[in-house]
């Protein structure tokens, strides 16, 4: 299931990020931002139990969440999606998935991975700002699963038509959630209008 959060808020800090004037700075508070507002939403269908507590007042039955949050950033864009995500949810646990592109083929490799042993029984979200092609997040994705994950959401900041068609495919049992779905992949892969490069605006590396 893919869905786009046309949210006026998340589409307004977007729209700053976008902007090639907008600095290191401003681009990484947007991202963290936007970040916390997409996880309110995405935590909306998260599994519940019920629980007995004491309030100053009297006994009450409530809920509280059954299951761990996984957070799986796909290095090294993807640490930006982290803090935002944590801000509302800091019982959250962080794996690491290292993954580079070759610029000629666009297929992804791996050089790190890192998980906690609750991956099989928690809601794992893979994270990361930009679903271009799709193969960083199939990787990603194919690796988790192999470790036993099953419940996976793939959580991007941008994606293209290209990189949603490719996870959809690969991987029908994963929601994918975007800030925005852009327009087309140019000749480079990258996605049109987008962004640029994630990972360089995040951490001022170009």
């Amino acid at each position: 299931m893919l869905k786009v959060m046309n949210h006026p808020l998340i589409t307004h800090k977007l729209t700053q990020m976008r902007k090639v004037e907008t600095g290191t700075k401003d681009f990484r508070q947007n991202l963290d931002e936007i970040a916390g507002l997409m996880a309110y939403e995405i935590c909306r269908d998260l599994p519940t139990k019920p629980v007995m507590i004491q309030t100053p007042i009297c006994e009450c039955q409530t809920e509280e969440l059954s299951k761990e949050i996984v957070l799986i950033p796909i290095l090294r864009a993807g640490l930006g999606l982290v803090n935002g995500i944590t801000d509302l949810i800091p019982t959250a646990k962080v794996g690491f998935i290292g993954l580079y592109r070759d610029e000629e083929t666009l297929q992804p490799h791996e050089y790190f991975a890192k998980f906690p042993n609750t991956m099989p029984d928690a809601v794992n979200m893979v994270l990361d700002p930009m679903l271009a092609t799709g193969g960083s997040a199939v990787a990603a994705i194919d690796m988790i699963k192999k470790r036993g994950a099953k419940t996976i959401k793939l959580v991007c900041l941008v994606g293209a038509p290209e990189g949603v068609k490719a996870v959809e495919q690969a991987h029908p049992d994963v929601d994918i959630y975007l800030a925005a779905l852009d327009d087309h992949l140019n000749e480079k892969g990258y996605i049109v209008p987008g962004l640029g490069d994630a990972g360089d605006r995040i951490f001022g590396t170009r």
